[in-house]
């Protein structure tokens, strides 16, 4: 009996000793399992690219309905904003927005929060442009790993329906952005909403991404991407109805990294939104717009307040290395 026992213990010492305490389940990059990302603040952050049983098991807790937080910023409060909080009625008749207006809601990327430049830049550069509500989502409670973004885009969906709801607003008002990460993050924002978004914009949609949950051409009304870093940490290959390819989409002028490269995707639209500019060329193929040789008919405005619907296509643009970054 007693040697039976014993054998039993071996067993159990050996297999604890054998199998990892967090087994590896999935991977959701490609390459070496650990390597730098940089936030949305310029910051480098050591990330696991392959997921474990404890990544499952934070993502069963995160719950976006209850953590994410959506701040108001109009024109009567462009610098101080002001909390809508789901299913509580108050917190909406209670403010400066206004169903007649058009929406624009802001979703920043890894690691991001209310206060990352993504924020900084486009609140004012959209009340600069027009009398508009502007709500920034704050996911920063789930922001630091990746994958979360689909959750918190589909909560901010869920937000908006209520909002939609309670405030007599229509889907075809809203415009929503999204950077990096939560550049598909606006895109599954916009596909969670019941009803036609008008415009959707991603900047520099991520590249290391869920498979399934890119951004979408037919997201919204009207689509359209700025890829400001391809290859590297922005998505290459084109994603919405209009696709613009700034200097080839990589090596901005005035850059010396590949992170000033991504976050010109989003001065580049606030730039568009307060003076306009930036002319597209449309291009034959993506690779004429990497190259930068388009000569195929038709140009297209990058960026802007008001969405450019029945445009599509892949179009290229040389930009300024300083502000103004526009040539027109």
């Amino acid at each position: 009996m007693y040697a039976v026992c014993a054998i039993f213990l071996v067993i159990q010492v050996v297999l604890a000793t054998a199998l990892p305490s967090d087994p590896v389940l999935s991977s959701w990059g490609e390459g070496l399992r650990y390597d730098y990302m940089e936030t949305d603040d310029g910051d480098l952050q050591l990330v696991d690219n392959w997921m474990k049983l404890s990544d499952y098991e934070r993502l069963a807790r995160y719950n976006p309905d209850n953590s994410n937080r959506y701040h108001l910023f109009t024109r009567a409060n462009p610098s101080i904003s002001q909390p809508l909080v789901l299913n509580n009625a108050g917190t909406v008749t209670n403010s400066n927005f206004r169903a007649n207006r058009r929406t624009i809601i802001l979703m920043h990327g890894f690691a991001g929060s209310i206060t990352s430049g993504f924020n900084t830049v486009l609140v004012p550069a959209f009340l600069a442009a027009a009398d508009v509500n502007v709500i920034a989502l704050d996911w920063s409670a789930g922001s630091s790993w990746g994958p979360r973004a689909i959750q918190a885009g589909q909560a901010a969906g869920r937000f908006l329906n209520w909002l939609i709801r309670i405030s007599g607003t229509t889907p075809n008002n809203f415009h929503v952005v999204g950077y990096s990460v939560g550049g598909h993050g606006a895109g599954i924002i916009a596909r969670t909403v019941n009803g036609n978004v008008g415009y959707v914009t991603g900047c520099d949609p991520a590249d290391r991404w869920e498979a399934g949950w890119n951004f979408r051409p037919n997201d919204g009304l009207y689509t359209e991407v700025i890829h400001t870093n391809v290859g590297n940490i922005g998505m290459t290959q084109p994603l919405a109805q209009a696709d613009f390819y700034p200097n080839g989409g990589r090596n901005m002028p005035g850059c010396a990294t590949a992170l000033c490269d991504h976050y010109r995707s989003y001065y580049y639209l606030g730039e568009s939104l307060r003076t306009g500019g930036f002319t597209g060329r449309r291009c034959a193929n993506l690779q004429q717009a990497l190259n930068g040789n388009c000569n195929a008919s038709g140009t297209l405005r990058m960026g802007g307040i008001q969405p450019k619907n029945g445009n599509s296509g892949i179009f290229h643009l040389t930009t300024n290395p300083l502000p103004p970054f526009s040539r027109g």
